[in-house]
């Protein structure tokens, strides 16, 4: 469980494929996973190949809770890919972990998944009507059987077609699916790279020291493991990893791209590249930009940590306040198995969280956080910077009001949850117990997500705007979207 039940997007997934013979695959991919850990805490899995036999291990738990050199050591061979994960379509359970491992006419199939199918409903009754069985309530399944089936059965796509059947059944797939997927795919002979044709969710492509190939959510895993970033995937991409090297398919092209911003804005680790920006440096430009269009009379910027402090540093070099330490936070305790008491669950974010009296002792202080999204965490910890000594608190976000729920990947509240939604400016600024509170622009954010390029990308802001990039059909915005799927097992 989260002891904290912290006012945060929870992040769908981080993957990671490895195609290096004469490597220790499930080892590199397992510190790939660790660097990924900030994208999914609930479980972790890996599967590996020799070309011959495919093993798997895969569990609830951080990382370094499911694989220990017992577990790891069976999984031999040159291929391998991963998954750290957080539910998003599909509940919290054993069944739903990733990476799923079949076996197909053709050999051994796993498939990792970051993202969501906002049409795997029709595509799930596509595949029982087929009469294939579906164990799990993750789209991540309704993949990796679409992909079992012979080439053709989705339709296929003449390029990606061209002499390799798993790359015909890939573009038949990217066809008809709809939605965020970053998929690494792990076949008898090749791992299989795959991003959708708006690019929705990250993927990129490394090389090795002394040889070999790995792709990854963020470039944050290939620096781990001592490998050199080459490329992002494109959207709409296929890329085959094999013996004769990368090759590269077109899989799917569409008319624009969609990026979720809020990896800018949260999601990525700050050392991360995007679009040939370091993602802290994007988030430096996020506080800058905040602090032109939100300033303030304060004394001193703090952050909330940690992953507000390239905001503040941001808001305080563009603002001219000095940026310091106002909360110092405990990084052990975020997830625990153990469940606390009444009196522990009212003092939660104090658990996490405490002030440095020192510092903010008759201060007006300027509190930069990156996002507000329930609401539920920010007052405690403006109250937390009052009982440290701060004279007034101005809450500046860095991102706009999350006013609308996604559905690409992010497990995250639903409108009834979202304070933005239920409450104007100041009905949340009295919710939080903050002197003033101003957000980030939409407008402000893109400039700020474009100034280290100069081009004009597209971004998913639906989260912000509403305006989603592909249709989103009406089941989705159920309270039990699991419900829903199950139902559908049976007509």
């Amino acid at each position: 469980m989260d002891l904290l039940a912290d006012d945060k997007f929870h992040d769908e997934c981080g993957v990671v494929g490895v195609y290096a013979p004469g490597r220790a695959v499930a080892r590199l991919a397992f510190f790939g996973l660790y660097a990924l850990q900030h994208r999914g805490q609930e479980s972790a899995g890996i599967a590996a190949s020799d070309g011959r036999i495919a093993t798997i291990h895969k569990g609830m738990g951080l990382v370094s809770q499911v694989f220990n050199e017992e577990n790891l050591r069976p999984l031999q061979g040159y291929l391998a890919i991963g998954q750290t994960r957080y539910s998003t379509t599909g509940s919290s359970h054993l069944r739903n972990a990733q990476p799923y491992l079949i076996e197909t006419s053709r050999g051994p199939l796993g498939v990792s998944h970051n993202g969501n199918l906002t049409n795997a409903l029709t595509l799930r009754q596509s595949l029982l009507a087929r009469g294939v069985g579906l164990s799990s309530t993750s789209d991540s399944e309704v993949i990796t059987q679409m992909l079992a089936a012979p080439e053709g059965a989705w339709g296929s796509d003449s390029d990606a077609a061209a002499n390799d059947p798993w790359a015909a059944r890939i573009g038949g797939f990217m066809g008809v699916a709809e939605g965020a997927y970053s998929l690494v795919i792990l076949t008898r002979h090749a791992i299989y790279a795959v991003r959708d044709p708006l690019g929705l969710r990250p993927l990129c492509l490394g090389e090795l020291e002394n040889g070999g190939t790995i792709v990854a959510s963020e470039s944050c895993a290939l620096h781990t493991v001592g490998a050199q970033f080459i490329r992002e995937i494109a959207p709409g991409e296929i890329v085959r990893i094999n013996g004769s090297g990368v090759t590269s398919f077109n899989g799917r092209t569409a008319a624009k791209r969609a990026l979720c911003i809020f990896e800018y804005v949260y999601f990525a680790r700050p050392d991360s590249y995007f679009e040939g920006q370091v993602v802290h440096q994007v988030r430096q430009q996020l506080g800058r930009q905040l602090a032109r269009e939100a300033a303030v009379e304060a004394d001193i910027v703090v952050g909330v940590p940690d992953s507000a402090t390239p905001h503040a540093i941001g808001y305080s070099l563009e603002s001219g306040l000095p940026y310091t330490e106002g909360l110092t936070k405990n990084r052990y305790i975020g997830r625990t198995f153990i469940q606390p008491d009444d009196h522990l669950r009212k003092v939660g974010v104090a658990l996490k969280y405490n002030p440095l009296t020192t510092n903010l002792q008759g201060k007006r202080v300027a509190l930069i956080d990156d996002s507000i999204v329930r609401g539920n965490t920010a007052g405690p910890l403006v109250q937390l910077l009052r009982d440290g000594g701060a004279t007034e608190i101005h809450v500046r976000v860095a991102s706009p009001p999350v006013a609308h729920p996604c559905f690409m990947g992010v497990d995250m509240a639903g409108y009834k949850e979202l304070i933005a939604h239920k409450l104007d400016l100041e009905g949340i600024r009295q919710r939080i117990g903050a002197d003033t509170l101003a957000y980030l622009s939409l407008p402000g954010l893109e400039t700020a997500a474009r100034a280290a390029t100069g081009q004009i990308k597209g971004y998913c802001n639906a989260c912000f705007s509403g305006n989603y990039p592909i249709e989103i059909p009406d089941w989705l915005f159920a309270d039990d979207r699991d419900k829903v799927m199950f139902e559908s097992m049976w007509g």
